[in-house]
C-alpha cells in the first residue's frame, strides 16, 4: 500500500478504470429520475485556461452528487468549433480550418480528462462536424419554412483595401481594418435574418417561469427585449407617402415641431428636394461611417440636414419639417420619430441648435411654462394645455392620465392605435465567412430562394479552397461550388454563399446530446423530452442575452413545430465568478510586468525601480497574470486544484489566485490521505450493526459525523455553497484526528463518511480511499448519505461567557437548559467567577443556546 499520497499515480489509474467501466454513460432507459448537468461547451482554441477548470469542475460536482442521490445522469461535453479564429489561423500559417480545429480539440479534450470529470464522452459533438452542421441546415429550413428566416438589405463593415466584410471584432477602435488599416466603411448588403421579433412577447413574458435564474440575467433580458408601450401614428408626407412613427407620449403630439428620420430610411432620398440633395447626400455618407454606439451617444453634439420636405401632423394639421439626424436609428422603431422639444431633452438640444420651434403642451402645476425662456426641456408631471380635446388632463401614464386618454383619442378619431415595440431586432445571422454553416438556399433566377431539399443535406464545405484574408470570401470565389441548377425548376442558379453566424450552432447543442449519435434526425423528440430542459446550466455571465436569448428562441420555435413538448431550455442557470490573479502595474507606463520579475512583499518595476500597482484582475497573457493549468495539475493534482477552485468562494463570485492556499488544499487531502491509510493499515473495520450505548466520546464523533452530512447535503442544494462544504469536510477531518475513539464502530463510520462526502468534490482521492477500506465498487457508485435525526441530539452545548461583551470563555451545559439555568450554570462557572466574583452585575444577558453576557460595574 502506497505510503504517501501519489496524486499522479492515483489520478490516472481512476481515470482509465472509469473509462473502462463506463461509469459516466448516460442511461436512457430508466425508472430513475433524470438530471442533465450541462457546461457551456468551449471554444477549441487549444489550452485550458482556469476559467475553464472552474465552470467544468462546478457542473461536475453537482453531476456526481446528483449520481450518489439516485439519478441517471448526463453530462455531456463538446466544442463549440465553427469561427474567426480558424480562418484567421488558416489566413496566417496557411493550416486550414479543420485541422487546426481538430488538433486543438484533441489537445483540449486531453487536458479535460485529466481533470477527472465525469463527461460522457459518448455523446461528444463538435459543430463544425458534417454530421452535426447537416442538422443545424435542416433546423435553419424549419425557420424558413414557418416564414421566421428571411433577407433583406443589413449595413456590414467593408474594408476598401482587401474588398471584403469584417466582423466587429475585426475593426479597431479608431474604425480602422485590423489586417490592412484601411478606414473600414459601412455598406449595405443583403443578409439573412431570423424573425426572432415574432417571439419578443414569448421571451419577455417567459422570463417568469426561470425562477432558477439570477435575477442579474432576467433583468439583462428583459432590458434587452426592450417592450415599450405607446401608439403607432401616421404622419403623411406633402407628397401623400406615409411616415409611421412609434411614440411613448402620444399626448405630446400636439407639441410637435418637426420630423427627424435616419439616414437610411428609405423615402429621404425620394423626399429630398433638388436645393437640398448634395448636403443631405454628404450627410448620409458621414453617418454610415459612424458605429451606432457613436451615433447614439448622449454627450456627442447633434448633427442633421433638412430635406426640404413637410410632413403633416395628423392630429392639428400642423406643418412640420423633415430632417435627417444620424441619432435616428433604421434599425430600432420605424426609423422616424417626431420631435417634441419642449418635452424632450435631445428634441430640445436639436431645435435649440438648429433654431427650430418649440411649443409647449405640458405645464407644471405651480408655474407656466414660455417657450422662449425655457432652458431646459420640461419632462416632470403637469397638466396637458394647447392639445384639444386632453386639455387639463394630467400628464403622465397612469390609468386616466394623458397618455391613456391620448391613446383613446386617436383610436376614435382614426389617426391612430395603441401597440407595444421592441427593442429587439431581428437576428443577423449571414456571415461572409468559409469557416461556418452554410446556408441552405439556392437561388434561381426563375423561383427566387429555394431551400435545398433535406434529402441533398449537408451542404459540405468544400475543401479546395484558398484563404488569403481579400476579396469575397472564399465560398464566394468557388464557381464550381456556387453552380448548380435550381432544385424546384432545373434553371441554372447559385449557391448561397454566406455561411451562419456561430451563435446558431450554440442555440441547439443542448438538444443534440440527449440523442448524439441519430444519423436520421436532428434528435429523436421523445429522447429530448425525456432529458430535456436541462436541470443545471453553468457558464458566463457574459452569455447572458445572446447566448441564452437565442437558445430561448430556438426552443420555442421548434416546440412549434412540434419536435419539442417544453418551452425553456434551462430550468436553473448558474453563472459563475471570474477567475483572477495579482498583476503588476507601472501606474507611470501603463505597462503590466511579469511576476517572476517583481518581489510579491516589495513590488518594484525592474527597470525603473518605480513602485507598482498591486491588483486582482482576469487572468490573461497581456497582464502575465495567467495561471496554466498544466503546471499545477504537474504539482498538486487534478483533486488539488478542484478543491481550491470550489473552497477559495463562492461559485457565483469572482476568484482570486494564491498559492498559498492552493497549498493548503494539498496538505488538506494529505491529511486525509494519513488518515484513511493509517485506518487501513490497522484492519479496517466495516460500521457495527448497533450503536446503541455509546461513551461521550463516540456520541460528540457521531455528532460530527451526521452534522457534516446534514450541512454538506444542505450546501449543495440551493446555491451550491461548495466552499462552505469544503470547510465542514476540513471540520469532519480534524474531529477524526482528534477523535480518542479510533478503535471504535463510529470512528469506522466517520471514515467511511468522510470518503463519501468527499468523492464529488475529490474524485480521485475518494476512489482510491474507498478500495484501501477494502471495497470492489466505485464510490461513485454508492448513495449519498442521510444524516441520522438521532445523532444531531446532543445532550450537552457549549455556552460562551462574555464580560461586558467580551467573549472569556466556554462551559459546556446541559442542552435542555432553560435561561434561568443558563443563568446560573454561567455565573457559578470558575471563568465568569473570575470577572464577577467582586464587583457588581448591573444586567445579566441570556441568549438560549448561545451566551450569557454579564455586564459589570
Amino acid at each position: 500500500m502506497e505510503s504517501r499520497y501519489n496524486p499522479a499515480a492515483i489520478e490516472e489509474k481512476w481515470q482509465q478504470v472509469w473509462a473502462e467501466q463506463e461509469l459516466y454513460q448516460a442511461r436512457d432507459d430508466s425508472n430513475q429520475p433524470k438530471f442533465y448537468a450541462l457546461s457551456m461547451f468551449p471554444y477549441p482554441s487549444g489550452n485550458l485556461h482556469m476559467g475553464h477548470v472552474r465552470v467544468y469542475t462546478i457542473t461536475d460536482v453537482i453531476a456526481r452528487l446528483k449520481r450518489m442521490q439516485g439519478h441517471r445522469v448526463l453530462n455531456p461535453m463538446g466544442w463549440d468549433a465553427f469561427g474567426l479564429p480558424a480562418e484567421n489561423a488558416a489566413i496566417d500559417r496557411g493550416i486550414h480550418p479543420a485541422k487546426w480545429t481538430y488538433e486543438n480539440i484533441a489537445q483540449m479534450r486531453s487536458q479535460l480528462k485529466r481533470l477527472g470529470i465525469s463527461f460522457d464522452w459518448e455523446r461528444e459533438l463538435a459543430t463544425c462536424s458534417s454530421d452535426y452542421y447537416h442538422w443545424t441546415q435542416w433546423i435553419f429550413l424549419e425557420f424558413f419554412q414557418a416564414e421566421l428566416a428571411y433577407q433583406k438589405e443589413a449595413t456590414v463593415n467593408w474594408d476598401p483595401i482587401d474588398q471584403t466584410v469584417l466582423a466587429n471584432e475585426q475593426v479597431d477602435n479608431e474604425g480602422r481594418s485590423w489586417r490592412s488599416g484601411a478606414m473600414v466603411e459601412r455598406r449595405l448588403l443583403r443578409q439573412w435574418f431570423l424573425k426572432i421579433t415574432a417571439y419578443a412577447e414569448q421571451l419577455l413574458k417567459d422570463l417568469d417561469q426561470l425562477s432558477g435564474w439570477p435575477e442579474r440575467v432576467r433583468l439583462m433580458q428583459e432590458n434587452w427585449i426592450g417592450k415599450s408601450t405607446g401608439a403607432e401614428v401616421v404622419f403623411k408626407t406633402e407628397t401623400g407617402d406615409n411616415l409611421p412613427i412609434f411614440t411613448t407620449r402620444p399626448d405630446t403630439l400636439w407639441g410637435a415641431t418637426f420630423m427627424v428620420l435616419s439616414p437610411e430610411h428609405p423615402l429621404v432620398e425620394k423626399l429630398t428636394s433638388s436645393e437640398q440633395a448634395e448636403v443631405v447626400k454628404a450627410y448620409q455618407a458621414a453617418a454610415a461611417a459612424q458605429s451606432e454606439i457613436d451615433r447614439t451617444a448622449e454627450d456627442r453634439e447633434k448633427t442633421g440636414v433638412w430635406t426640404g420636405a413637410y410632413a403633416i401632423n395628423p392630429v392639428n394639421g400642423d406643418k412640420l419639417p423633415i430632417w435627417i439626424a444620424d441619432y435616428v436609428l433604421m434599425g430600432y422603431g420605424t426609423g422616424a420619430i417626431m420631435a417634441v422639444p419642449a418635452h424632450d431633452s435631445r428634441d430640445f438640444e436639436f431645435a435649440r441648435k438648429f433654431n427650430l420651434p418649440i411649443k409647449v403642451v405640458v405645464q407644471p402645476q405651480d408655474q407656466t411654462l414660455e417657450a422662449d425662456t425655457m432652458t431646459e426641456a420640461f419632462v416632470g408631471e403637469g397638466v396637458i394645455v394647447h392639445s384639444e380635446d386632453l386639455d387639463g388632463v394630467a400628464a403622465g401614464k397612469g390609468p386616466g392620465q394623458s397618455v391613456e386618454a391620448a391613446i383613446q383619442w386617436l383610436e376614435k378619431n382614426g389617426k391612430g392605435k395603441g401597440t407595444a415595440t421592441y427593442r429587439l431586432r431581428d437576428w443577423l445571422i449571414s456571415r461572409q465567412r468559409y469557416w461556418g454553416a452554410p446556408i441552405p438556399i439556392i437561388h434561381c433566377p426563375e423561383c427566387g430562394a429555394v431551400p435545398v431539399p433535406t434529402a441533398d443535406l449537408p451542404v459540405l464545405l468544400p475543401e479546395d479552397v484558398e484563404f488569403s484574408g481579400r476579396g469575397p470570401s472564399p465560398l464566394a470565389q468557388l464557381e464550381s461550388w456556387i453552380n448548380v441548377p435550381c432544385p424546384s425548376c432545373g434553371t441554372p442558379a447559385k449557391r448561397e454563399t454566406d455561411t451562419m453566424d456561430t451563435f446558431i450552432d450554440s442555440s441547439w447543442y443542448f438538444l443534440r446530446y440527449p440523442d448524439a449519435k441519430n444519423e436520421q434526425q436532428a434528435f429523436d423528440p421523445a429522447k429530448v423530452n425525456d432529458w430535456m430542459p436541462v436541470d443545471q446550466y453553468v457558464g458566463g455571465i457574459e452569455h447572458a442575452i445572446l447566448h441564452l436569448l437565442y437558445s430561448r428562441f430556438f426552443t420555442k420555435v421548434l416546440r412549434d413545430r412540434h419536435l419539442l413538448n417544453f418551452d425553456e431550455p434551462f430550468q436553473r442557470l448558474l453563472t459563475q465568478g471570474m477567475v483572477q490573479a495579482a498583476a503588476y502595474k507601472n501606474p507611470t507606463t501603463g505597462k503590466y510586468i511579469p511576476p517572476s520579475q517583481v518581489n510579491p512583499t516589495d513590488p518594484k518595476d525592474p527597470q525603473t525601480g518605480e513602485p507598482l500597482e498591486v491588483s486582482y484582475e482576469k487572468m490573461s497573457k497581456s497582464k502575465y497574470n495567467g495561471i496554466d493549468p498544466e503546471q499545477v495539475l504537474a504539482k498538486y493534482g487534478a483533486d488539488t486544484a478542484r478543491m481550491f477552485i470550489l473552497f477559495k468562494a463562492p461559485p457565483e463570485k469572482d476568484l482570486e489566485w494564491d498559492d498559498a492556499d492552493v497549498e493548503g488544499q494539498f496538505r488538506f487531502l494529505n491529511r486525509v490521505w494519513r488518515l484513511v491509510a493509517e485506518f487501513a493499515g490497522q484492519g479496517g473495520r466495516l460500521p457495527a450493526t448497533t450503536l446503541s450505548t455509546l461513551t461521550k466520546p463516540e456520541k460528540d464523533l457521531r455528532f460530527a459525523i451526521h452534522y457534516a452530512i446534514k450541512e454538506v447535503s444542505e450546501d449543495l442544494e440551493g446555491d451550491y455553497q461548495f466552499n462552505t462544504a469544503v470547510s465542514e469536510l476540513m471540520k469532519l477531518s480534524n474531529a477524526l484526528v482528534d477523535s480518542t475513539c479510533k478503535d471504535s464502530p463510529v470512528y469506522t463510520e466517520g471514515i467511511n463518511a468522510l470518503i463519501l462526502l468527499l468523492a464529488p468534490f475529490a474524485p480521485h482521492i475518494a476512489d482510491e480511499a474507498w478500495h484501501l477500506l477494502g471495497y470492489s465498487d466505485s464510490v461513485h457508485q454508492q448513495s449519498w448519505l442521510k444524516p441520522d435525526s438521532a445523532a444531531l441530539v446532543v445532550d450537552e452545548i457549549p455556552l460562551v461567557i462574555q464580560i461586558n461583551g467580551k467573549t472569556r470563555g466556554t462551559i459546556q451545559v446541559p442542552a435542555q437548559a432553560d435561561k434561568l439555568a443558563l443563568e446560573q450554570y454561567a455565573r457559578e462557572s470558575e471563568i465568569a467567577q473570575r470577572y464577577i466574583a467582586d464587583k457588581e452585575v448591573k444586567k445579566v444577558i441570556v441568549v438560549p443556546g448561545k451566551l450569557v453576557n454579564f455586564v459589570v460595574v
